[in-house]
C-alpha cells in the first residue's frame, strides 16, 4: 500500500471513530426532550455522556488535521465549497457545548430549558449536514480544471445528499438511544429502550435506501458487502434490544455505523472528491496528497502517538462504564451555595 492510500485509509477510520462515538452524543441531545420527561432526567441524560463527549470530539480535530497535511489539495476545495456547510455545523458545535457547559451554571428551571432546547437544536443541525457534506463528496460536485468548487450552496442539496443527512441523522439518534439504554436504568431506561424500537426502523430503512443507491451508482464487490453488513448489524442491535442485551445493542448500531462509513470511503476511492464537471478534475489520492517526504513524517508520528491516544480513550470509558441512576444527581443547592455543578457521574 502507498503513503497515499494508506493516509486515506487512516482518515476512513478517523471518520468511522468520529462518527462511532459523537455519533451517540448527537443523538442524546436530539433525544433531551423525548426521553427526558424533566429538567431532573435531562440532567441524568447529560452526565451519561459528560466524561466522553469533548473527547469524542478529539476525533474530528484529528481528521480534519490529518486531511490539511496529508491531502491539502483536497482540504482547500472541501472547506472552500463547503463552507456555509461547515460553518453551520461549527457554530452548532460551539452553541452544543455552551448548552453543556453553562446549564448547571444556574439553577433556574427556565435557564436549564432553555439551554437543553439549544443543546438539540445544536447536536440535530451537525447530525444532519455531516450526512448531506459526505453525501456531496461521495456523489461528486461541481469541480473545475483548477480545482476549485464552482456551485453553490444550493447545489449541495440534492436528494441523495439529503438522504444522506436523514440517514444520519436517524442512525445517530437510535445510537443515542441505545446508549442512553445501556447507561441509564429505571424509567429513563425504558423510555429509551421504546424509542429504540420505535427509531430502529425508520433509521433502517433511511439506511438501505441511502446504501442501495450508493452501491446503484458507485458500487464494488467490497462496498456490496460493508452495505449489507451495515444493514445486517443494525438489525441485529434491534433484536439485541428486544432480548433486553443493551452492550450487544450498542455494539449493533455502533458497528452499522462504522460499516456505512466504510462504504462511503471505499466506494469514493481511489478519488477523494469527484467532480460531476469532469472525471478529469477530480480529485484524487494522487493528485491531492502532499509529498512522499510529509506523508512520511505523519505515518511516523501517528504510529508513535496513536496508540497512546487510544489507550487513554478506551481507559476513560472503562472507568466510567457504570450506568447512571436517579441517586447520581446532587442534591438541591442550598441558598447562596455556587451555581457550578460538575457533569460527571459516579464511576
Amino acid at each position: 500500500m502507498s503513503l497515499q492510500n494508506l493516509w486515506f485509509t487512516l482518515i476512513a477510520v478517523l471518520w468511522c471513530g468520529y462518527f462511532l462515538l459523537e455519533g451517540f452524543d448527537f443523538g442524546v441531545g436530539v433525544l433531551l426532550h423525548l426521553v427526558g420527561r424533566d429538567e431532573a432526567e435531562r440532567g441524568l441524560m447529560l452526565r451519561a455522556i459528560g466524561p466522553v463527549w469533548d473527547g469524542n470530539e478529539v476525533w474530528l480535530l484529528v481528521a480534519g488535521g490529518a486531511t490539511f497535511a496529508a491531502f491539502p489539495q483536497w482540504y482547500a476545495t472541501l472547506f472552500s465549497g463547503f463552507y456555509l456547510a461547515l460553518l453551520l455545523i461549527l457554530v452548532a458545535l460551539i452553541v452544543r457545548v455552551l448548552a453543556i457547559e453553562y446549564r448547571n451554571k444556574e439553577a433556574d428551571p427556565l435557564w436549564r430549558r432553555r439551554w437543553d432546547l439549544a443543546h438539540t437544536a445544536s447536536a440535530a443541525v451537525p447530525a444532519l449536514l455531516w450526512g448531506v457534506a459526505f453525501g456531496n463528496i461521495v456523489r461528486g460536485v461541481p469541480i473545475d480544471a483548477a480545482h476549485n468548487y464552482t456551485g453553490s450552496f444550493f447545489t449541495l442539496l440534492n436528494p441523495y445528499a439529503l438522504l444522506g443527512g436523514l440517514t444520519t441523522l436517524s442512525v445517530f439518534t437510535l445510537h443515542g438511544a441505545v446508549f442512553l439504554a445501556l447507561k441509564t436504568d429505571g424509567e429513563l431506561r425504558d423510555r429509551a429502550r421504546k424509542a429504540v424500537l420505535l427509531l430502529g426502523p425508520a433509521a433502517a430503512v433511511f439506511a438501505v435506501v441511502f446504501l442501495s443507491w450508493t452501491q446503484i451508482h458507485q458500487g464494488t464487490a467490497a462496498t456490496g458487502v460493508t452495505a449489507v453488513l451495515a444493514a445486517l448489524f443494525v438489525l441485529g442491535g434491534l433484536y439485541a434490544t428486544w432480548k433486553d442485551r443493551d452492550g450487544w445493542a450498542f455494539v449493533g448500531t455502533g458497528a452499522a455505523i462504522v460499516a456505512a462509513t466504510a462504504t462511503l470511503f471505499i466506494a469514493l476511492h481511489p478519488d477523494v472528491m469527484p467532480s460531476s464537471t469532469s472525471a478529469a478534475f477530480s480529485l484524487t489520492v494522487a493528485n491531492a496528497s502532499s509529498s512522499h517526504y510529509t506523508l512520511t513524517v505523519m505515518s511516523w508520528v501517528a504510529l508513535a502517538f496513536t496508540p497512546l491516544v487510544l489507550l487513554y480513550q478506551g481507559w476513560t470509558y472503562w472507568v466510567f462504564r457504570a450506568r447512571i441512576t436517579g441517586r447520581d444527581a446532587l442534591p438541591p443547592r442550598p441558598a447562596g451555595s455556587p451555581a457550578t455543578e460538575p457533569l460527571r457521574p459516579a464511576a
